[in-house]
């Protein structure tokens, strides 16, 4: 069973990375440089970036026999957000992607989800093993009910990107069973 997953979050939080860790194919990705022509419009934040995803990133997972994850990563510049509803259409829940160093560019996707009531869990992504937080001060910041999870990972290592995905899948199983009760 194919199933969609949407990787969200601010610029330069991981997201490629993400996608690129677990996919079991060359993940497609849209990288573009930044150029002069950017400056002011796209805000690299201190991230050393010199490229960004115009489009997006696809990747693909086999969980077992019968599930299959299809993975899109969205861009994370503000003026690329009109994509956001066409990836999101079929997707059964999405990972947000947090740097705790800058925390604020994930308030959108965080919205975002939230607005559109699809499952999510937050995904703080732990550069070079370092939280920054601790995870009852990210939901904090973040504002986020209590029934979204909130987990630590490192979006270079195949088994973290794994165990948080499958966090994201538990939370879709979870709304489809409260669906199917009420």
């Amino acid at each position: 069973m194919p199933v969609k997953i949407i990787v969200a979050g601010g610029f330069g939080v991981g997201k490629t990375t993400t996608v690129g860790a677990i996919s079991e194919i060359a993940p497609l990705t849209t990288e573009a440089e930044m150029t002069m022509e950017s400056v002011g419009v796209d805000d690299p934040g201190g991230t050393g970036k010199t490229t960004t995803t115009i489009a997006m990133d696809f990747g693909c997972v086999t969980i077992d026999h019968t599930l299959k994850l299809y993975l899109f990563g969205t861009p994370g510049q503000s003026r690329f957000a009109f994509m956001w509803d066409d990836l999101i259409r079929g997707a059964l829940g999405a990972l947000v992607v947090v740097d705790t160093s800058r925390i604020d560019d994930c308030y959108p996707a965080v919205d975002y989800f939230e607005r559109a009531g699809l499952p999510f869990a937050v995904g703080v992504n732990t550069f070079n093993g370092q939280l920054g937080y601790n995870l009852d001060e990210v939901r904090w910041a973040l504002a986020v009910r209590d029934d979204v999870p909130i987990v630590p990972f490192d979006a270079r290592f195949r088994g973290s990107v794994r165990d948080a995905l499958l966090v994201v899948l538990d939370q879709a199983l979870h709304k489809a069973v409260r669906m199917r009760q009420s």
